[in-house]
């Protein structure tokens, strides 16, 4: 996952978005998060829906 903060365009990459976001947080507390999946169209699915890569 990537996260991004949309104001400041600091940026940190995990494989679930948790401990970046947590790690922009900390450097603003206010921050705007973006998160996206990389190579994905979304970022997680609900159900039995596989997700399908979109970057190849």
């Amino acid at each position: 996952m990537i996260v991004i903060d949309a104001e400041t365009g600091k940026n940190g990459i995990d494989k679930n978005g948790v401990q970046s976001a947590k790690k922009l947080k900390e450097r603003n507390l206010n921050a705007r998060l973006f998160t996206m999946r990389i190579d994905y169209d979304v970022a997680v699915t609900f159900g039995s829906d596989e997700m399908e890569r979109t970057a190849q």
